[in-house]
């Protein structure tokens, strides 16, 4: 009887190796953890004002390729080093894309592109790339969207965010309150701040609910709360990265008791989706930091091998390498002039900040 009244739109149930099968496929390297430990820390140090750098998480809008993705880290990696006294680099690795209505979900959901939905290949080479560049030494930033991934890979991801369209959920806000890394929740796409700011307050507190363990059973979550709760500013029906739209988030953190921590986006609603606009929204910034701002906590820039973006296509030897599939982005020519002029200009800056007790 229960064939009548249950799953009547599933087609089909695939089993799923447990979180301890694919890490056990792809284990953590001494040099990855390493990388992970002080990504993490520097991130935190950072928010709590102890590292007196600005933290620059730069990438793909979303990895398709880790084999140009890799190439990519290998370049970002070396010119993290060379920036390394004024800013702190972690690459954005996004696997997971929301979408406002259909289209490709990720590598994770569809490695080749194709609708196949390998999953399971997907999630054990998305974690596979994360420990590739975590052994670079470059620690990896991330977009939370489903809530058993983080079971899978989590434990390679310094930084994580919650996106616009997920900051509202209950479910993301109970993710994040037990996630390992500090977590951006970006404002709405409507440019409203509150579904953040409670995001944030939610996240902070304690949460019970719904998960798998890492023998893939159920279980239930208990968390302790996420201290390291923060607002990223990603514009919405006007950019909001300007010094006027940052006092009012400020304002808006302070009167709800929340420590004043902004990530500024230089994509999306900032640059009205625009990628080449990208490099003034991050100059308006590196002023309001040699300003004197102090709740500017870092940037995001969407960036990778080629400008722009391009279709995904049946016959992938036609498409362009390093170019986004998603998003469109800032060229590496252009990241790299973008990160040193940064780095020049906040020397000064960051060198007089004095650096407060973590």
């Amino acid at each position: 009887m229960t064939t009548q009244i249950e799953n009547l739109n599933v087609l089909g149930l695939d089993a799923m190796p447990s979180p301890r099968e694919i890490k056990q496929r792809v284990p953590l390297s001494e040099r990855a953890t390493s990388t992970v430990l002080r990504g993490r820390r520097t991130v935190s140090q950072i928010l709590l004002g102890a590292d007196p750098r600005p933290l620059f998480i730069v990438g793909p809008c979303s990895i398709h390729d880790p084999k140009a993705g890799l190439d990519y880290a290998e370049r970002l990696a070396a010119l993290a080093a060379d920036v390394a006294d004024t800013l702190c680099v972690v690459m954005r690795v996004y696997f997971e894309k929301p979408r406002t209505t259909t289209g490709w979900k990720g590598f994770i959901n569809d490695p080749h592109m194709n609708d196949t939905f390998c999953i399971e290949e997907g999630m054990a080479l998305g974690r596979q790339f994360l420990r590739d560049v975590n052994e670079l030494g470059l620690p990896a930033a991330t977009e939370a969207l489903d809530p058993i991934s983080p079971q899978y890979y989590g434990d390679l991801v310094s930084w994580t965010a919650i996106g616009a369209r997920t900051a509202e959920s209950q479910t993301h806000r109970e993710m994040a309150s037990g996630l390992s890394t500090p977590v951006g929740f970006k404002n709405g796409t409507d440019g409203s701040l509150d579904a953040a700011i409670n995001g944030i307050i939610s996240a902070s507190h304690p949460h019970s609910f719904l998960g798998i363990n890492e023998q893939g059973e159920a279980a239930i979550i208990r968390t302790r709360g996420n201290a390291l709760g923060h607002v990223v500013l990603r514009g919405g029906e006007r950019p909001n990265y300007d010094s006027v739209s940052v006092q009012l988030t400020e304002k808006a953190l302070e009167k709800a008791g929340l420590r004043q921590n902004i990530i500024i986006d230089c994509s999306h609603a900032n640059s009205g989706k625009k990628a080449e606009r990208q490099p003034a929204v991050l100059r308006d910034v590196v002023h309001q930091l040699r300003d004197g701002s102090q709740s500017i906590a870092g940037v995001m820039i969407e960036s990778f091998i080629e400008a722009g973006n391009q279709a995904i296509l049946t016959d992938r030897s036609q498409m362009k390498y390093g170019c986004s599939v998603t998003d469109a982005c800032v060229s590496w020519e252009q990241t790299r002039t973008m990160l040193l002029d940064s780095a020049e200009a906040l020397a000064s800056t960051v060198a007089r900040r004095k650096p407060v007790a973590a």
